[in-house]
């Protein structure tokens, strides 16, 4: 069957920082399960933060898609923190002293950055490792229908998924949500990877952006504008989200460490949550309207397929588990021993660019993967129907 016969199908990958290291060692089982010789498997791909880094890698290697996997899992097989951020001392010092200045008694230019982390190194990495000029040409050929980088513009409050695709799709909006036609840049990563006040905001269009998970209320929306007809969503919030027992009484009050990863999981994990439980709603509300009424009434809504594929374990645990590779001055930064898999692990889960962690991450990925390969196999099945 050719591609132009099948519904298209969206990749939606959530940010998260390190914790996308989770979502490559899915993709990689998603190669191993498909059949040899395919071709690029999403038509669609929606980035969000690192999960943008992931899917713009991926898009430039729309052509040849195994070999993009196998570069992507290379990249953060061999990861390091001093590669994403500045790790010395003087470095951290001066963003601490920064944030502390602006804070007292304000910024000495307007457009200093104020950031805890000084993010240069994740920029001369990207801008070595990613092709940003291939992504047109997978698009021309047919091989992706359209990539999106989601971003949030700080003065405007909006959601912005800034995309590159198919000729025939044009920019939207809606309240507080629009799309964006525009050649993608290491720019458009840069401000999506964002995390407020710990990597500095990024100017583009005129407007400073931050990471996309600051107020991204349907982070699904971006894959469906582009054309998506059935969506993959690989997300990194895992069971750390369920509600737990309360087995004793917390004495001691939280570290900034732990005040910090519960701001960032709540940007970056919970309106994915919630987007693919109305998703799943109105889905089987759907279900019991027959398309006669629909078409009759004239309603626009459609049911879309979906698979969604989260961590076994808690993320924030693994990190727990590695915080002795944690930089001693990211650690002295964070409240020192106060990090640790009882008080920190969650702001670790997102600053942790160790390989340790990475391939920790990349393992748990590829078997939660490898564990679902009969459902990962039907929902690609159309894909290789005679």
């Amino acid at each position: 069957m050719h591609k132009l016969d099948v519904k298209k199908t969206g990749l939606i990958l959530s940010g998260g920082g390190a914790r996308a290291a989770y979502q490559v060692g899915v993709l990689k089982a998603i190669h191993r399960i498909l059949p040899k010789g395919h071709y690029n498997p999403f038509d669609v791909i929606s980035g969000t933060s690192a999960g943008a880094i992931n899917g713009v890698a991926l898009a430039s290697y729309a052509e040849n898609y195994r070999i993009g996997i196998k570069h992507l899992e290379r990249i953060w097989m061999h990861f390091s923190c001093d590669q994403i951020y500045r790790t010395d001392f003087l470095g951290v010092s001066n963003g601490l002293m920064r944030m502390m200045r602006s804070l007292i008694i304000g910024r000495r230019f307007k457009n200093d950055p104020v950031s805890l982390l000084d993010n240069k190194p994740l920029r001369d990495l990207l801008n070595e490792a990613i092709k940003f000029d291939q992504i047109q040409s997978g698009i021309d050929n047919g091989a992706l229908h359209a990539i999106a980088v989601n971003c949030s513009g700080l003065e405007s409050g909006e959601s912005v998924a800034f995309f590159q695709g198919h000729y025939s799709i044009t920019n939207w909006q809606r309240h507080r949500r629009i799309g964006k036609r525009t050649r993608i840049t290491l720019d458009h990563l840069m401000a999506s990877s964002a995390i407020p006040m710990i990597f500095p905001a990024v100017k583009l269009h005129g407007e400073y952006y931050a990471d996309g998970a600051v107020r991204q209320l349907a982070p699904v929306s971006p894959a469906l504008h582009l054309g998506a007809e059935k969506i993959m969503v690989i997300g990194v919030s895992g069971i750390a989200h369920k509600r737990k027992d309360q087995k004793k009484e917390s004495i001691a009050y939280p570290s900034p460490a732990k005040v910090m990863g519960h701001m960032l999981n709540a940007a970056f994990l919970d309106s994915m949550e919630t987007d693919v439980e109305r998703l799943r709603r109105i889905n089987r509300t759907l279900e019991r309207i027959p398309e006669e009424i629909r078409q009759s009434e004239g309603m626009e809504l459609r049911q879309i397929e979906l698979l969604e594929i989260n961590p076994s374990r808690s993320i924030d645990q693994i990190a727990g588990e590695h915080a002795a590779e944690v930089p001693k001055a990211l650690k002295m930064a964070l409240g020192g021993s106060g990090n640790t898999s009882q008080n920190g692990s969650g702001i670790l889960s997102y600053l942790l660019f160790s390989q340790g962690f990475c391939k920790a991450l990349i393992d748990l990925g590829f078997n939660d993967a490898m564990e679902r390969a009969d459902e990962i196999r039907d929902f690609f099945s159309d894909h290789f129907k005679e």
